[in-house]
């Protein structure tokens, strides 16, 4: 094992019926005035808004219910959720929902805790985030990690630039995490978030990094747990067996555990972030959409890695590393197909690429305007962007 720092501090409440201890949970945090952020009608639909506000009475909190987050984010949403924040005098942020609510709640904590900044200034660098106010998460849908991760993306319309904000104050100080909370997601977000917990490890699991034995066993066997039951959800989605192993692996696979002592890639993220802040393309979608063309692109930098990969997830024996990478390509692009996920630009209807140009200006948009390259296993440049973006628009 290399050296690392591993911190996980949120309470992770697991199991059927978890909902119903958000208001002692919340209240033991010092809660007294609880903003509660959520999506669209689905939580209200089910009966899950109302429990949570029930728990939430009986702990003897106040709260103030603000819906309509969106996927992907946005800034203008989060803005005004701070200040109707501010005028609540919020003392904890409760996210009751996917990875988009609980980003938007965790810039919601941020700024409320810092009235005298603009929440964008802590997503565009300009400012630190030193301070916040604790973030309790109600999940309904296994994908993002974000219930137990550090990080947040946020995306700002007027411009077209989604930014992640890597700290630990994202952390949130716990999780309710019930399965049945997931049943009601239909085929298309199962798929989605089974992409996107997979490459969650697959962007920490893909470095040249060696000799780190027991994480590369911990990603190689959540990778194969999520493929194994991701085909059964895909399925069906009521079955409590295969969406709760997916649920927990989708927060192990984004707290840090997956890639302990190897440094980070996340090329794939930086990509996929360029495809849903210019197409407000679903997060999965955009990620499946690249990865094949990613790997394609770099595995020769070191195919041995891919050849671990192709053997330990998908039992592939060809010894010639070359051959082995590329099998494991090819079945992990299969995969992405059984799940009805995008695989490239033309099979998302979203992604109206039509030119070379806008390839290049796509590029560019990643890459920063040339200012920065991507990529840990194969640190690609604004011209390497490119001609992964190329190999993908097809």
């Amino acid at each position: 094992m290399h050296s690392f720092t591993q911190y996980t501090p949120t309470r992770i409440v697991f199991g059927k019926e978890t909902e119903k201890q958000v208001g002692t949970l919340a209240k033991s945090q010092g809660a007294s005035k609880v903003f509660v952020v959520y999506g669209g009608g689905s939580v209200v639909k089910s009966g899950l808004l109302d429990r949570v506000s029930e728990s939430l009475k009986e702990a003897g909190l106040d709260f103030m219910a603000m819906g309509g987050v969106k996927p992907n984010p946005r800034l203008s949403f989060a803005r005004e959720a701070v200040e109707k924040s501010k005028e609540f005098g919020t003392d904890f942020v409760l996210a009751v929902g996917g990875g988009s609510v609980i980003d938007t709640a965790k810039a919601v904590a941020h700024g409320t805790a810092n009235p005298e900044n603009d929440i964008w200034e802590f997503w565009s660098r300009e400012k630190t985030v030193e301070k916040s106010l604790p973030v309790g998460v109600v999940l309904t849908l296994a994908a993002a990690g974000s219930e137990t991760s550090d990080s947040a993306v946020l995306t700002n319309e007027e411009t077209k630039v989604k930014r992640g904000l890597s700290t630990d104050f994202n952390r949130p100080a716990f999780a309710i995490m019930n399965p049945e909370l997931t049943y009601t997601l239909p085929k298309y977000q199962v798929g989605c978030g089974v992409v996107d917990i997979m490459m969650h490890t697959l962007d920490r699991y893909f470095t040249k990094t060696e000799n780190n034995e027991l994480t590369d066993e911990i990603a190689e066997g959540l990778l194969r747990t999520v493929i194994r039951n991701g085909a059964i959800a895909i399925k069906d989605s009521h079955d409590y067996d295969a969406m709760s192993e997916i649920m927990w692996a989708g927060s192990l696979s984004h707290n840090g555990l997956t890639g302990l002592g190897a440094e980070k890639d996340f090329a794939v993220h930086q990509l996929g972030h360029e495809l849903s802040a210019k197409f407000d393309i679903a997060h999965g979608a955009s990620l499946s959409a690249v990865w094949g063309a990613w790997a394609t692109y770099v595995y020769d930098a070191k195919p041995e890695r891919f050849a671990q990969y192709a053997e330990k997830v998908w039992g592939i024996k060809e010894t010639n590393p070359v051959k082995a990478a590329q099998e494991g390509i090819q079945k992990t692009v299969a995969y992405f197909k059984s799940l009805d996920m995008p695989t490239c630009f033309s099979e998302a209807s979203e992604i109206g690429i039509k030119t070379e140009e806008e390839l290049c200006k796509m590029a560019e948009g990643c890459s920063y305007g040339g200012t920065r390259s991507i990529g840990a296993f194969k640190s690609c440049d604004e011209q390497d962007i490119y001609q992964i973006y190329k190999l993908a628009n097809k």
